[in-house]
């Protein structure tokens, strides 16, 4: 049987993964009370039906996608109406949070009584005919999530504990989000140092992969940055504090803040990283 999912939320990456599914033929559900016009939009586009939670709480999967710092707020949120559904579904934890996190996560939906997946999104938001988008999978009741790929999506199952998918996830982010932090405040320093255009110009030469990275990965984390901040604390809570390294992931988040209040300022900073690439 054709199941029946919910998502929350429908920003840009749950709007796009619920097109996925409606494309193949699944109905998607949705909370849309008290949402933005732009997320009520992306969600009719994307083919989902608004539901009332006590109807979300009656899928056969529910899909956690939200901004990492209020992944564990909507599971409590939510703990009344999955206590009080008469069909539970699998709590499907999408969130870049780390496996501690996950942890609690599960802990909540335990007294639920539903069954818990902790996964992994790598990748955009899908589009059509992309195949880019993947999600990683941990817990004894992964394999159930696994069915999804006869639905549209691409599911793989990891080995280990619940939290072997958030490990993977922050491993992974950690990389790609700590190292665009890194390479836009080098270019910002570059920039307060006088010496912006030869380091561009010795990138070019000597490094035109990661320029062309940095060329990529820069402009398109601007209007992401915010959420961004919360990822990265995850991340370096996954280190551990007892690692010098913590420190790095740390001011990279810091980083990020203050990206997303130039973004919502004056947007100096962002200006000297066009600037930058641009030249």
């Amino acid at each position: 049987m054709t199941p029946t999912i919910a998502i929350i939320a429908p920003g840009n990456m749950g709007a796009g993964v619920g097109r996925r599914l409606t494309e193949n033929k699944v109905t998607v559900l949705t909370a849309l009370a008290g949402r933005s016009e732009a997320s009520v939009k992306r969600a009719r586009e994307a083919g989902m039906s608004a539901a009332a939670e006590r109807a979300l709480a009656e899928a056969d999967f529910l899909l956690s996608i939200v901004p990492p710092g209020e992944a564990l707020a909507l599971a409590r949120r939510l703990t009344y109406v999955l206590t009080a559904a008469n069909n539970k579904p699998i709590y499907v934890e999408c969130n870049a949070v780390n496996p501690r996190t996950v942890n609690h996560i599960a802990e909540v939906i335990a007294a639920t009584g539903c069954p818990f997946v902790g996964a992994a999104i790598i990748g955009p938001p899908p589009k059509p005919g992309s195949t880019n988008t993947k999600f990683y999978a941990s817990g004894p009741a992964a394999g159930a999530f696994a069915k999804l790929n006869d639905h549209g999506l691409d599911v793989r199952v990891l080995a280990g504990e619940l939290g072997a998918a958030s490990a993977l996830k922050m491993s992974y982010a950690g990389i790609t989000k700590g190292f665009t932090a890194l390479g836009a405040a080098m270019m910002l320093a570059a920039t307060r140092g006088g010496s912006a255009a030869a380091l561009k110009a010795e990138l070019a030469e000597s490094q035109p992969a990661l320029l062309g990275y940095l060329n990529r990965q820069v402009p398109s984390m601007y209007a992401k940055a915010y959420r961004w901040v919360a990822e990265l604390e995850e991340i370096a809570g996954f280190v551990g504090e007892e690692c010098d390294e913590h420190a790095m992931l740390t001011a990279a988040a810091r980083f990020y803040e203050r990206i997303a209040q130039d973004v919502e300022g004056e947007k100096k900073e962002i200006g000297e990283l066009d600037r930058f690439l641009k030249s």
